[in-house]
């Protein structure tokens, strides 16, 4: 890769790359954009399969944390750290730790929480080292378990798509096809079953598959079978790229809304169905409660503060819907462009007000 040429054509801010050598550290920290403020991204362990393909993911998701803080309205840019090892055999307290050093040494520009491969514990290591991590232990004043707090707002997101695709936002009697039953999913079904939805259930765990049955009057069908059901709204829960060229025309839903990340295989997918009249509801503008509930903590956590900013991811998709109308485009577009919208609002500002500055210090 030529580094400099692929940050400046996605205009990436910063890459640093650390290492060391006792503990067998070595990181990628990739900064997008701090434009509307520190970069927020979360700590990513795998085992890649070339030190290109680490850099490559790091660039990435970094991006996609620049375009889903701005979308959820947070004064946060886009940052993102992948760790190169294996996460079931190459951890140790003094890789967290160093890494933690690096972090502090970046001083606030970058603050880190959990991610693929990486947990509480870790994050509570690399606490040792600095304050500009999030996703600790409550006992360290941190929000805990995220899943209820992403599903809740999955839940707010789905409703307002609701109201775009039936002209009403209320899902009592819409039959709800969630694929998936992890435990954001599990947490997004219960809200569903209280407000009386019907759902239809799949999950490769049968035992998460049988307690949606049980608790929640679900009815279940193999993982191969969600897309084809007769339902109102379809619910991607688990993997990626399930919206694809095999289950599309499969779909019966009016509406897709779900937690999963990346669910169009193919950007092309988001346009096939805004040409069917599917209404597509983002993953990152509708999934962002996660993101949003960890940044409430570099304030000093408030649970109920945090939820109400959740609560918001209504009105987030609600300006998704907006958009795509106003300017014609698929929702993928628009979340796009309102994310872009606002970064460029504040650059504008930024600029306005360093302008206005400079001619008051003219004058004197």
């Amino acid at each position: 890769m030529e580094m400099f040429t692929y940050m400046e054509k996605y205009d990436y801010e910063q890459l640093v790359f650390c290492q060391d050598q006792q503990s067998g550290l070595k990181a990628i920290i990739a900064i997008h954009d701090t434009t509307l403020g520190p970069a927020l991204g979360g700590t990513r362990m795998w085992t890649y399969s070339s030190e290109e393909d680490a850099i490559e993911d790091a660039l990435r998701l970094a991006k996609g944390m620049t375009y889903k803080n701005a979308a959820a309205g947070l004064n946060l840019g886009g940052g993102k750290t992948v760790i190169i090892g294996d996460p079931k055999q190459d951890k140790n307290e003094e890789m967290f730790r160093a890494f933690g050093r690096y972090i502090q040494g970046l001083n606030g520009r970058y603050i880190t929480a959990e991610d693929v491969g990486t947990t509480v514990q870790d994050m509570d290591l690399i606490h040792e080292e600095t304050d500009y991590v999030t996703g600790i232990s409550p006992a360290f004043g941190s929000s805990g378990n995220p899943s209820p707090v992403t599903a809740y707002g999955v839940y707010r997101g789905m409703k307002a798509a609701a109201k775009e695709g039936f002209g009403s936002d209320s899902l009592e009697g819409k039959t709800i096809a969630v694929q998936g039953v992890g435990n954001v999913a599990y947490n997004l079904c219960r809200h569903l079953h209280e407000e009386g939805a019907q759902l239809i259930v799949t999950d490769i765990n049968k035992e998460a598959v049988n307690r949606a049955v049980e608790e929640f009057g679900a009815r279940a069908v193999d993982p191969d079978d969600i897309y084809s059901v007769d339902c109102d709204i379809y619910a991607p829960c688990a993997l990626g790229a399930t919206i694809n060229d095999d289950t599309i025309p499969q779909l019966k839903a009016k509406v897709v809304a779900g937690a999963a990340n990346n669910q169009l295989k193919e950007t092309k997918h988001g346009d096939i169905l805004h040409e069917k009249g599917i209404v597509y509801t983002p993953d990152y503008v509708i999934n962002a409660g996660g993101v949003i509930n960890v940044a409430d903590e570099l304030h000093g956590y408030n649970k109920d503060r945090a939820m109400k900013r959740v609560e918001t991811i209504y009105e987030n998709v609600s300006r998704v819907f907006e958009i795509s109308r106003r300017d014609g485009i698929p929702t993928y577009l628009a979340a796009d462009r309102m994310a872009e919208e606002r970064i460029e609002r504040m650059r504008r500002s930024r600029s306005q007000f360093l302008q206005n500055g400079h001619h008051i210090l003219s004058r004197k």
